[in-house]
């Protein structure tokens, strides 16, 4: 009787631990299942201005190699150009750059997201190496609607971006069943470098409602911004749930920003999901200097991701010591004459030009490295140089 007892007792314990273990171990899943759900909140004004402050004063240059005609090419196995990109940013490094915005494309990522993964640890290397850290652009509205994988088309000739992609294209953004693949790229991609302090932030759209003006106006659908404006919502949450350490930004880049009343549902919603505040700006030092003032009033950090269109009165002169004096950081458009060739205007979509431009629209220098016009780069040099100067 007394084995039996100790045996029964024995047994109630075992299955009193096994129950408690069990317990424990749902308590734990249930935890991890809640900390995989849940998603970073948008950052406060002062995580946001936290962040900035440990920021060095940001001037940099939208980036692709000059070897690239566009996103695709600059990233594919067969066109990364690591020697090029390396030499490029060499040249942006001794001027003072210190940020470069950079853009990615969701059928890179279709194609071969391990390969993507691993070129774009060799670019951050490279990049890092030359003390510049990158804006990533997951997705843009801007020229051709149509991308298609592979070997690129050769550059129209006096053509600005000729050859530049959208991403997603047309028929993805039509095509509610391929939203799963986009929320993949954006999930994947920001949660293999969400900790990656080589990386400044993730620019989740490139002018969202832009309907490409003469270039493609002819095949755009006339609902693509109320197709993109829910979806752009949900990029933003994906890319949070990924909970990025970097923030998040989608920058607006015309229209009336003064007052709320006046703003689009688009551009409210832009600002109101980004942790820091981007714009873009291809117009006078005058109204450059309003629009930041229109800005301010989130009280978030700002960040000019585009702007140095020369002949617009968008000049490195004209503009940089207005952002200097405000603290917004700088990002103009283009760094290295090439496929792109966007030296040449937007109207050359519209204007015959059969010879270089007498005024570059954009990019800093020739492609051998020489200066477009000294004196900007020697600007450059000395204002990055004595904000960024080592106490």
């Amino acid at each position: 009787m007394r084995k039996i007892k100790l045996y029964l007792t024995l047994t109630l314990a075992g299955l009193l631990l096994l129950s408690c273990n069990k317990t424990k171990s749902n308590s734990e899943e249930n935890k991890n299942e809640t900390a995989t759900v849940e998603k970073r909140e948008i950052w406060t004004k002062e995580q946001a201005n936290k962040w900035y402050t440990e920021q060095p004063w940001l001037v940099g240059a939208n980036y692709y190699p000059s070897t690239a005609i566009n996103q695709l090419e600059m990233w594919q196995a067969d066109t990364f150009d690591a020697k090029r990109i390396d030499q490029e940013l060499g040249w942006a490094e001794g001027i003072g750059m210190n940020v470069m915005r950079v853009y990615l494309h969701d059928l890179l990522h279709k194609q071969d997201a391990e390969g993507l993964y691993k070129r774009m640890d060799t670019f951050l290397g490279i990049a890092d190496k030359h003390h510049i850290k990158i804006l990533f652009v997951l997705f843009d509205s801007c020229w051709d609607p149509f991308p298609v994988l592979g070997k690129q088309r050769a550059p129209k000739p006096h053509t600005h971006n000729s050859g530049w992609v959208q991403s997603p294209g047309q028929k993805v953004l039509q095509n509610s069943k391929e939203y799963p693949r986009l929320e993949k790229y954006v999930k994947e991609t920001v949660s293999k470098f969400k900790d990656d302090n080589r990386i400044l932030g993730w620019d989740v759209w490139n002018e969202p409602d832009n309907m490409t003006g003469p270039s493609y106006e002819k095949v755009e659908i006339k609902n693509k911004a109320d197709l993109i404006l829910p979806l752009l919502k949900d990029v933003f949450v994906w890319a949070r749930e990924s909970n990025p350490s970097q923030p998040l930004t989608s920058g607006v880049w015309v229209g009336d920003w003064s007052d709320e009343a006046k703003m689009q549902p688009m551009h409210k919603m832009q600002i109101e999901q980004s942790d820091v505040v981007s714009f873009h700006n291809y117009n006078t030092p005058a109204d450059f200097e309003k629009v930041i003032k229109q800005l301010q009033r989130y009280g978030k950090p700002l960040l000019c991701t585009e702007y140095m269109a020369r002949p617009n009165g968008s000049t490195f002169e004209g503009f940089l010591p207005v952002a200097r004096k405000y603290n917004v950081g700088m990002i103009n458009w283009g760094l290295v004459d090439g496929k792109t060739q966007t030296k040449y205007a937007w109207d050359s979509w519209t204007k015959t030009y059969t010879a270089e431009p007498e005024v570059w629209f954009h990019e800093v220098f020739h492609t051998d490295g020489t200066p477009y016009i000294k004196a900007e780069t020697d600007l450059i040099k000395k204002m990055t140089s004595e904000a960024n100067k080592k106490n």
